[in-house]
């Protein structure tokens, strides 16, 4: 963990399901592009009920890497099945809440996301004042055709039901100001698919750039695949709803010695939607 006392500024999360054979690499090409950033970082590893060791290399690289957290989610025991991970949307959920940054970058830790990407990622949320850059490897990819259709199917249906213009929802490589993360509702299973749409729909620019796009080189998918087709469309209608039923809160701070006569300011401030927490 970083030194006590020092204010990190950037946080990047990974969460990591049965990642043994990657997880030592993600941390090696971690600190090898971070480092070369001038401000503090740490990254957090979520471990999301492995059971193929990945905790305890995770474990032992704390040892010789004083940035790295790791934070362990139990398997979830459902009534049909046992044993599950969590999903990303509950690992990131639970990075962001235990990140000490006031920027968080998110990653899959299947070494398909290049870390050396977050340092553009950085500038291009300095240059044009973003508060979420979202990465697209949509150029990178090279899928197949069937892939494509796919993909281009389910941007429709996005666009459709939702409006959402972002072409690579699926990415997880982004990094976004503290606020933003607090606010996002991953307390939903599949709603890290919905990141950069429920940030725009609180009012938060959120703008895309290329990214690289990377084979995996050891084990197996544990995140997404077909069977998500549906669930995803049914999602985005939830999202819709949760649009169309969200408020904005207003309130005006009153200082001790106010005037009881004192007319209500037309300058009042706009709280974050999960205000005791971004506020903290």
């Amino acid at each position: 963990m970083p030194h006590p006392g020092v204010k990190i500024v950037l946080s990047v999360i990974a969460p990591a399901h049965n990642e043994r054979e990657n997880i030592s690499e993600l941390v090696m090409q971690l600190t090898t592009a971070l480092s070369a950033l001038d401000l503090e970082y740490e990254f957090i590893i979520v471990d999301d009920a492995s059971d193929d060791g990945t905790l305890d290399i995770l474990k032992d690289l704390q040892g010789d890497e004083p940035r790295l957290r790791v934070l362990h989610l139990p398997p979830r025991f459902t009534p049909r099945k046992n044993g599950r991970a969590n999903g990303q949307s509950m690992a990131f959920w639970a990075g962001i809440h235990h990140a000490c940054g006031t920027l968080i970058a998110t990653l899959d830790a299947d070494l398909q996301n290049d870390p050396a990407d977050i340092p553009r990622l950085l500038e291009a949320m300095t240059t044009h004042d973003a508060d979420l850059v979202q990465g697209d490897r949509s150029r990178n990819r090279g899928d197949g055709f069937l892939k494509r259709i796919s993909s281009v199917i389910g941007r429709v249906f996005r666009w459709m039901i939702l409006g959402d213009t972002i072409r690579d929802t699926g990415c997880s490589l982004r990094i976004m100001k503290r606020d933003v993360a607090l606010a996002l509702p991953l307390e939903y299973r599949g709603m890290h698919r919905f990141i950069p749409i429920t940030a725009r729909q609180m009012g938060y620019k959120v703008i895309e750039i290329a990214v690289d796009h990377r084979p995996r080189r050891a084990g197996k998918t544990k995140y997404g695949n077909l069977s998500r087709a549906l669930p995803g469309l049914i999602d985005c209608f939830a999202v819709r709803w949760m649009r169309n039923r969200r408020c904005r809160i207003a309130a005006q701070v009153i200082e001790a010695g106010d005037s009881r006569d004192q007319k209500p300011s037309d300058n009042i401030e706009v709280l974050p939607l999960r205000k005791e927490e971004a506020l903290r």
